[in-house]
């Protein structure tokens, strides 16, 4: 069995109900059928009936059975979630009128539909950019009481017969925080081995990038990271973590050895924290593009309830492959 499915045969042992703001996508709901097929949950399509109706039609279904619409334009809940967006924004001097006018946003009535507990978690970004799609996120299902901040990951699934020997390993920051401080990276390490825990079911063993390695450079950049390390030891000591290790060192177990020798996660690691947002996003599309890995992300951590976000170039496969992690995390908060 195979990562990802695995990762779908998990999600289908603990369903939920996923709401897609792209309804009318034909990936959306192509991707939706399969999660629906597949015992995910059940799936709500939010945005214009007639259109997501025909786009079911030409993939030869219709709604019910685990597939329902809610179209913001008509949808009975639109008045309770104008009132609800009207008291959540109104301190950011958001008028009822707006308020209004945004719980017929397809997005926004998606996230609504988690924050008031219709659905378990949202997943969008087909159509709509990240930064849409993760301000909705953030500014109507929030944080996470117990998060220090929240920050995103995307599960790299390695080719099959990858001569490392790995399946998939996590990559962290890589869609979110720009430049994050030592306590900041040293929270995104550690939601980063939950999240790894949690969709994987292994132990993570986290390494913390940088361009030097046990103290081969000397820069403030080094510092931050071991700094965050320091923390991280502090707060998680059962946790194993590592650095700053560059990313043979944490990869390759000779190379590991050569640098790091006695280290634990060194040439071993599979979750990745990189010091910064410039790093992440290049490596994970490297590795993507070059690798061959499949990246499944950005995956949204740190808020209090799931939602995700997709490539614009997602395809359906993504897409389900998108709300098995949901769905896990709803599991599994």
């Amino acid at each position: 069995m195979t990562v990802l499915q695995d990762l779908r045969g998990r999600a289908a042992s603990e369903p939920a109900h996923i709401v897609l703001s792209e309804g009318h996508d034909p990936r959306v709901v192509a991707g939706a059928l399969a999660a629906r097929n597949a015992g995910m949950g059940q799936i709500t399509l939010v945005g214009a009936s007639a259109k997501i109706e025909a786009a079911l039609a030409d993939a030869g279904a219709s709604a019910g059975n685990g597939i329902s619409i809610q179209d913001p334009q008509t949808s009975p809940l639109v008045s309770e979630f104008a009132d609800s967006y009207f008291e959540l924004r109104k301190h950011k001097g958001v008028s009822e009128e707006v308020a209004a006018t945004q719980a017929h946003n397809p997005m926004v009535f998606a996230a609504m539909m988690v924050r008031s507990g219709y659905a378990d978690g949202t997943v969008g970004g087909a159509v709509a950019t990240t930064s849409e799609t993760v301000r909705a996120a953030l500014q109507i299902i929030g944080k996470a009481d117990a998060a220090p901040l929240v920050s995103s990951f995307f599960l790299m699934v390695l080719p099959a017969g990858h001569p490392s020997g790995r399946e998939a390993m996590i990559f962290g920051d890589c869609g979110l925080v720009i430049d994050p401080a030592a306590p900041e990276l040293a929270a995104i390490a550690a939601a980063s081995a939950t999240s790894f825990q949690q969709l994987l079911g292994d132990v993570p063993r986290v390494a913390m990038l940088s361009f030097s390695s046990m103290g081969s450079a000397r820069h403030a950049a080094v510092t931050k990271v071991t700094d965050a390390l320091e923390i991280l030891h502090r707060d998680h000591p059962d946790l194993a973590a590592d650095g700053e290790l560059q990313f043979d060192a944490a990869f390759v177990p000779d190379v590991g050895a050569s640098k790091a020798p006695g280290s634990k996660v060194a040439g071993h690691a599979n979750v990745m924290i990189f010091p910064n947002l410039d790093a992440g996003n290049i490596g994970y599309k490297i590795a993507q593009r070059i690798g061959g890995a499949d990246a499944i992300g950005p995956v949204l951590q740190g808020l209090a309830k799931p939602a995700n976000d997709l490539s614009r170039g997602c395809s359906a496969a993504d897409v389900t492959n998108m709300i098995a992690v949901t769905t896990l995390q709803v599991a599994k908060p």
